[in-house]
């Protein structure tokens, strides 16, 4: 490669598009840096100068892609009035949104045993973002009313740990036919924190 026509953020731009494609279709142990060299056109040395190694490529990844699913709420976010609405709004976001294409390759980074616990940490604290936005509705719907006073880091909780184990049925069904599910599940969570008289 032509160094005077070296572009530093082109580079890492490739690098990340073709790694994300081999991550999503092969799987996070059976891609290499090898692979991705190739793919992008920039050699080993280009990857590792960028991004250190293959368990912080992928995490970079991993973080922009979950940055993604919140600007995708947070445009969806306006189409709704009130908490209650956004509450089944974002069931829905969930639901259409849990099957990203590198969820299987960041499971297996997590649970392989050769991972590094830096990397594990950085995918686990992923979940913060999605925990915030059910935390930011739970408030609103709390100061605007329509929701109870209470504990909002157990009903955070408890509405992410509930969306999240109905989102395990997206690996055996159709989304389209859990909807139904997914909305009985938030008509269920609302019932048990609405305010008195609404």
């Amino acid at each position: 490669m032509d160094k005077r026509r070296y572009n530093s953020e082109l580079a890492k731009r490739e690098i990340l598009k073709q790694s994300f494609t081999l991550f999503s279709q092969k799987g996070y142990t059976q891609t290499s840096v090898q692979d991705i060299s190739k793919a992008s056109g920039y050699s080993k040395g280009h990857i590792y100068y960028h991004f250190q190694n293959k368990e912080k490529l992928f995490v970079l990844l991993a973080q922009k892609t979950m940055k993604d699913w919140y600007d995708k709420w947070s445009v969806k976010e306006a189409e709704y009035g009130t908490a209650s609405e956004k509450m089944y709004g974002m069931a829905l976001h969930v639901l259409y949104n849990y099957q990203t294409p590198l969820l299987k390759a960041g499971q297996e980074l997590a649970s392989n045993q050769d991972s590094s616990p830096e990397s594990v940490k950085q995918l686990y604290e992923l979940a913060v973002i999605p925990m915030g936005a059910y935390r930011a509705i739970l408030e609103e719907g709390e100061e605007k009313g329509e929701f109870s006073a209470g504990n909002n880091d157990q009903r955070t909780v408890l509405l992410g740990t509930w969306l999240g184990g109905l989102c395990q049925l997206t690996n055996t069904q159709e989304l389209i036919a859990l909807e139904p599910l997914f909305n009985q599940a938030i008509t269920i969570f609302l019932n048990s924190i609405k305010a008195k008289g609404t």
